[in-house]
């Protein structure tokens, strides 16, 4: 049998070498592959906080999955700095093409019988809403701890971004998220010291 090589998870792999927020000073460097496994524990989190807190039907796995590929994409793309992505509704619009060539170009390294079922992972246009709104969320909580532990680190380059973050979680609210935020959020300004004198 001559079976072809895919080269798509050795692509995956390299979200380990794509940094995050590339225009500012970081106390801590951020990869897409670190970040993506925290959007999926805090998507998971808000499915099960949906469906147990306020009766939603969401599967929380399924929501995880689309957690750990939302950002994938990047392995073709790199990580285009917010400011410059959404600096007007042209880029906005333009990126998002390219995302989407790149999303589809990930799934075509694939074997053919396996890129439908990757493709309902990877593909922006085809992932129900109500699923991809909750991997937003998680995003954007996500992002926003990131500036929690700069800024308690010192670093007030993330003054800036934590303010524009506290409107996108606005934007994007749910019961859900307001619960986990309530919840989970403020042991993000705390030390390793202060969270265990709590306990």
């Amino acid at each position: 049998m001559n079976q072809k090589t895919s080269h798509f998870f050795a692509h995956l792999a390299r979200m380990k070498l794509i940094y995050r927020w590339p225009l500012m000073r970081n106390v801590v460097n951020e990869n897409i592959s670190e970040h993506s496994l925290q959007v999926a524990f805090v998507a998971h989190a808000l499915a099960l906080i949906g469906n147990k807190k306020f009766n939603a039907n969401i599967i929380p796995e399924r929501v995880a999955l689309l957690a750990m590929f939302h950002d994938c994409s990047e392995v073709l793309t790199g990580d285009l700095p917010t400011p410059i992505k959404y600096f007007n509704p042209a880029i906005a619009d333009e990126y998002k093409k390219i995302e989407r060539i790149a999303e589809a170009k990930l799934v075509s390294m694939l074997p053919e019988e396996f890129r439908d079922d990757y493709r309902l992972l990877i593909d922006s246009k085809i992932i129900d809403k109500d699923y991809y709104q909750i991997v937003k969320q998680a995003d954007a909580i996500c992002a926003y701890f990131k500036c929690l532990e700069e800024l308690s680190a010192g670093n007030h380059e993330f003054k800036q971004a934590k303010r524009r973050l506290e409107k996108t979680m606005r934007d994007r609210r749910s019961a859900a998220s307001e619960y986990f935020m309530t919840t989970f959020a403020s042991s993000f300004m705390l030390s390793l010291d202060e969270m265990n004198d709590e306990q």
